[in-house]
């Protein structure tokens, strides 16, 4: 039994979902790997069916019925690893935009003291590669805002390769976390926040996918714009 469990949230990934999973359990420190997949029409889920076969006890598969965004995603992850006995669960897209080399990283982080370990595209410079300039000023400048509106000191809040221990998680009331696009990352960490766990950053470089589609749309980023105005109003007048 592994202490570790990587969730990646999928949805027509079935041109990285098997070289992703593969390079995960060739680390030397041991993960399972639970991957939540919204009933991808290009065989995603069968895929992955496959594997299991191949990685018995240690790869896991969780299928929805439809698309129900990325948040929703990983809460679905979150609970069903709480019903297990693991101590760290990790966030991470499944295109390669994370190397995966970089969990065992953010695991030394976790168990060396903090609460959150965040891998982080902004701790040191603008650590990304192939995008465009303007992809990178909306994401860096994302991020100035989160900061200035949330009094949080996460220079990459909405950044998805995250490892929460297990505490962490069972702190927060997964129930109520309201966003389900990429504003769903600043708010877990918010949430971590506004209850006093400690959030560590460790710089990574962030690679944009060779393969497959870009999940980003227009009503993400103004989820992001609006939502982290409403979510620090809400930690006002409500603190609980």
């Amino acid at each position: 039994m592994s202490d570790s469990l990587v969730i990646i949230p999928t949805f027509n990934e079935i041109e990285n979902i098997e070289a992703i999973i593969r390079a995960v359990f060739d680390l030397k420190k041991e993960f399972h790997v639970l991957v939540v997949d919204d009933n991808s029409p290009d065989g995603t889920s069968d895929r992955v069916k496959f594997l299991q076969t191949v990685f018995p006890e240690k790869l896991f598969l969780e299928v929805r019925k439809e698309k129900s965004g990325l948040g929703t995603a990983y809460i679905h992850g979150f609970k069903w690893a709480l019903t297990r006995e693991y101590l760290y669960i990790f966030e991470m897209d499944a295109d390669f935009s994370h190397r995966p080399t970089d969990l065992q990283r953010l695991y030394r982080a976790c168990i060396n003291g903090a609460d959150v370990v965040v891998g982080s595209r902004y701790k040191k410079g603008v650590n990304v590669v192939n995008w465009p300039l303007y992809r990178v000023l909306l994401s860096y400048g994302a991020s100035f805002y989160v900061k200035l509106i949330t009094g949080m000191r996460v220079h990459d809040p909405t950044a998805g390769f995250v490892c929460y221990k297990r505490k962490v998680l069972e702190a927060i009331n997964l129930d109520a976390v309201k966003f389900i696009g990429y504003a769903f990352q600043i708010e877990m960490k918010f949430r971590a926040y506004l209850k006093k766990f400690t959030i560590e950053e460790v710089s990574i470089i962030f690679t944009d996918r060779e393969k497959g589609k870009s999940k980003m749309s227009t009503a993400i980023i103004w989820e992001a714009i609006f939502g982290v105005f409403s979510m620090k109003a809400r930690s006002i007048f409500y603190k609980n």
